[in-house]
């Protein structure tokens, strides 16, 4: 998955760090990055910092050695070097490390981006100096970086598992999945998702691996279940363009093996679900 990028080391803890002559420079502009693509090496180049400007930078986090720090000031940004988010997935990168730059840095941007001023009394929000947190200087608001739980769900009937494709936005195969309402147990959204967009009750709910997914600020849970009693669908047609039951040997993976979801796939095609 995207957040597999052994042997280097994530390092995302809150620090106070001076930009040095290996720091690089991530910077967003309508949701794209600013980045250069190596079709020898499969890599993304992100600037220095030391090649835009000195200040205002904001650390954010560490892989190995080098430090990661977001410049906020769009107007330096040169577009004919942009690549979009969408991009990233379709680019034939050497390994994970470059997504992960890109999702976890966009999840810190879009928060500050989206954290400017107070929401109980209108004042100016500044970083805070001990976590990473905005902090309202008149009123005391304390706002940390926004993170959505969600569920990815593989519902088993026999040797098929349930796939479904999105109405909007993504064209490849995917399970069901949907955020956490207040008040109830990530259970709970399993249950109640696949019955708003299927139709079917589940039963046999286990957990089996979660995934940070900075694109849509998510941390994503994944379960396995069994279907409950009638296996016929009732497809949500504003949500889902098709659901359907599909046996191991005809699922179809995603292109690219970043997301929980396509693991989950993966490992029922295996049929190594209860592993």
């Amino acid at each position: 998955m995207i957040q597999d990028i052994l042997p280097h080391h994530f390092d995302n803890s809150f620090q106070r760090k001076d930009v040095d002559d290996n720091s690089i420079a991530i910077c967003f502009c309508d949701e794209s990055i600013l980045a250069s693509y190596d079709e020898k090496e499969r890599k993304l180049r992100f600037p220095l910092c030391k090649e835009i400007k000195e200040e205002p930078y904001t650390y954010l986090f560490s892989i190995d050695e080098i430090s990661y720090f977001l410049y906020l000031d769009q107007s330096e940004i040169d577009g004919s070097e942009k690549i979009t988010m969408k991009d990233v997935r379709s680019l034939d990168l050497s390994d994970n490390v470059d997504p992960f730059i890109c999702y976890s840095s966009y999840h810190l941007w879009k928060w500050y981006l989206d954290n400017r001023y107070c929401g109980r009394c209108k004042g100016t929000l500044i970083p805070d100096e001990k976590e990473r947190a905005m902090r309202c200087p008149e009123c005391g608001n304390i706002i940390y970086p926004r993170i959505n739980p969600a569920v990815i769900v593989g519902v088993i009937n026999g040797d098929r598992i349930l796939l479904t494709k999105y109405r909007r936005n993504f064209a490849y195969n995917a399970l069901v999945a949907g955020f956490c309402e207040f008040g109830e147990t990530l259970e709970e959204t399993v249950a109640r998702e696949v019955k708003e967009e299927t139709g079917l009750n589940v039963k046999n709910i286990r957990y089996y691996k979660s995934q940070p997914w900075g694109i849509a600020l998510d941390m994503l849970a994944g379960f396995y279940c069994e279907v409950d009693g009638n296996d016929e669908i009732t497809m949500d047609e504003n949500e889902l363009k098709y659901a359907e039951w599909v046996k191991r040997e005809d699922i179809i993976l995603q292109p690219k093996p970043y997301s929980l979801t396509n693991e989950m796939m993966s490992r029922f095609k295996e049929g190594k679900e209860n592993e």
